[in-house]
């Protein structure tokens, strides 16, 4: 008989839907560790307006996959996955099951979906041709050599379209058609956090956000990397630059980010429900709810 493969409880809902407080309950309830998968939370000196989990929170629980890199040397999909997958491969050396997080809906792929991604190295001048183009103008660029891509990624998401239009120029390949799919070493659970009142959630964590010190962070980010760094474009960040440069008000700079972030999330629910096949958690027991389900499955 083959021995039984280790479980990975997989938490996932849009922003802002509770997951880091809900995870941090589940962990300390089946005595485990989280694994962070959201694409910002991995960046150093990205700590508000990522929602990472406060340094209290994480010395709740042991925390992995955070502030892996500088937000000046940004890392692929494939980085991610190495490093994510050889991280996850060691604690579960320890324990018998691991909850992984995030709303990163390809980086989740790439953990519990047997998503592979090509390994193709950043192209550096590529990128800083394709930095200096518009969202529009440069996804319209990837519907002409990759529609299929294109599909799929917003046009303001500026990382993930010129890492497709990067793949492509280097390969002469889509990327679309260099993604493949392998067996896990691995049993998956898929929860799923999605609250009605998730537009009141993301309103009342972006004032949060802004009073807690996103605009003085964001000015600590263009201190150290420079009022080009890429990742401010990030929901939040840009609208904080937006007002540091005098282009917007305080005002409506929130009010932009409460708008963006809403579409944001918008996307993730529909990314989730068409990706995966979650257990959707009620509003009112959600902790007792996934327990109970974790406990199903582990027998």
């Amino acid at each position: 008989m083959q021995p039984t493969k280790p479980l990975v409880i997989a938490l996932m809902g849009p922003t802002a839907s509770g997951k880091t407080e809900l995870a941090i309950d589940i962990a300390n309830k089946i005595n485990t560790s989280i694994h962070n998968v959201d694409s910002r939370q991995i960046y150093i000196d990205m700590d508000i307006g990522t929602a990472k989990p406060t340094l209290e929170q994480q010395q709740k629980v042991p925390h992995f996959l955070i502030d892996l890199c500088l937000p000046s040397q940004p890392i692929n999909l494939h980085d991610f996955q190495l490093l994510a997958r050889n991280s996850m491969e060691k604690e579960l050396k320890k324990r018998e099951l691991i909850l992984i997080v995030g709303g990163s809906g390809l980086y989740l792929q790439s953990l519990i979906g047997g998503l592979n991604p090509p390994a193709v190295p950043p192209q550096k001048f590529l990128r800083n041709q394709l930095y200096k183009i518009e969202n529009n103008e440069r996804h319209n660029l990837l519907k002409s050599c990759d529609p299929i891509s294109a599909m799929k990624i917003h046009p303001e998401d500026s990382i993930r379209t010129i890492r497709a239009l990067e793949v492509f120029y280097a390969t002469g390949k889509m990327f679309s058609k260099q993604t493949n799919v392998t067996s896990l070493p691995w049993r998956i659970l898929e929860l799923g956090l999605s609250p009605i009142n998730l537009k009141t959630r993301i309103k009342h964590r972006t004032e949060k956000m802004y009073k807690s010190g996103l605009i003085e962070e964001t000015k600590d980010l263009i201190s150290k990397y420079g009022n080009d760094l890429q990742l401010l474009k990030t929901i939040g960040y840009g609208e904080a630059q937006s007002i540091i440069n005098g282009n917007i008000t305080y005002e409506e700079a929130l009010a932009i980010t409460i708008q963006r972030t809403c579409q944001l999330a918008k996307r993730q629910k529909t990314w989730f429900r068409n990706k995966h096949n979650s257990k959707w958690l009620n509003d009112e027991n959600t902790l007792s709810e996934a327990v109970s389900s974790i406990n199903e499955v582990m027998g």
